[in-house]
């Protein structure tokens, strides 16, 4: 009976000596824990001092998404025999500065992305990629200030395609007005008199009138979260068919040094490249501005990003 005591006294032991052990360890961990957020405080109060200091400051971030899948005798689907891909890539760029009487804002985005089914069972199947999207979008804007939040401002945006139809259509805005800056990462453009010249080729149904631009811009970063989204305005004073918008989108999380998950996603309305699509390649001689099917276009690419 002694020695089951005494065995069950050195365990018992032994299990409050794991116990103590582990609370101070835990314990360690917890202060340890707060010196390491109060150290990345101080980083954080010391990169918004740098941030804020005039100059350039130059950046960019992108998302690369791909996928590749090939199948043999796999009878349970319609094209047994076949290969499959996608691949595509997102660029997001800037160069700003922000001076105490001027600020000079420029942004790059890209977007292109390429598909391909090859059904190795017909012939007459195109085997390689073809582009599924294309898109460029470059913009300056330079704003004179008034204050901190108000500032006279000119901008010129550009829109196209760039793996085919280059230029073709292209759209280039080019206005004056205000730019309105509510908080630091946002601005808000403004500009009432704003010429939209429209290039295309051929007989086509593109038009160039004057209208009033506005642009809506927020770039922000929550720790490994960045996101950017920019809303992009253009109202015709001559006709409604010939206003325009796109919306897009951009988040990137960053999972091991630069390295992360990105989602880019996009909208766009523009009642002129609808009716072009009818008339050329679904070949409806009979379409019209008032009697097309104006669907709303998107767009989406997930995979993975990194930080420049």
């Amino acid at each position: 009976m002694k020695k089951i005591l005494l065995i069950l006294a050195l365990v018992g032991s032994a299990f409050n000596s794991f116990a103590q052990t582990k609370d101070e360890l835990d314990a360690e961990k917890a202060s340890k824990n707060d010196s390491i957020a109060a150290i990345q405080g101080r980083v954080d109060a010391i990169q918004a001092q740098i941030d804020a200091l005039p100059g350039w400051k130059v950046g960019a971030f992108g998302t690369i998404g791909g996928s590749f899948s090939g199948f043999n005798n796999w009878y349970a689907q319609e094209s047994p025999n076949n290969s499959a891909g996608t691949i595509g890539f997102t660029v997001n760029g800037f160069a700003n500065r922000n001076e105490s009487k001027y600020f000079w804002r420029n942004a790059l985005t890209l977007n292109l992305n390429w598909v391909k089914f090859d059904d190795k069972d017909d012939p007459d199947d195109q085997s390689g990629f073809r582009q599924a999207t294309d898109v460029f979008n470059i913009s300056s804007l330079y704003g004179r200030k008034l204050s901190e939040k108000f500032a006279l401002s000119g901008l010129v945006e550009y829109r196209t395609t760039i793996l085919s139809n280059f230029n073709d259509p292209g759209y280039l805005d080019v206005g004056v007005g205000a730019t309105w800056t509510p908080v630091k990462d946002l601005f808000v453009v403004i500009h009432p008199l704003n010429y939209n010249f429209v290039f295309s080729s051929g007989d086509s149904v593109f038009e160039s009138s004057l209208g009033a631009k506005i642009v809506a811009d927020y770039s922000k970063e929550f720790g490994a979260l960045k996101f950017k989204t920019n809303l992009s305005v253009f109202q015709s004073y001559k006709s409604s068919n010939f206003s325009n918008w796109t919306w897009t989108n951009s988040f990137s999380y960053t999972v091991w040094k630069n390295i992360g998950i990105g989602f880019d996603f996009g909208l766009r309305d523009n009642k002129q490249e609808a009716l072009n699509y009818a008339l050329t390649t679904l070949g409806d001689p009979d379409a019209t501005f008032d009697n097309i099917n104006n669907d709303l276009q998107t767009y989406y690419t997930l995979g993975l990003s990194y930080k420049f």
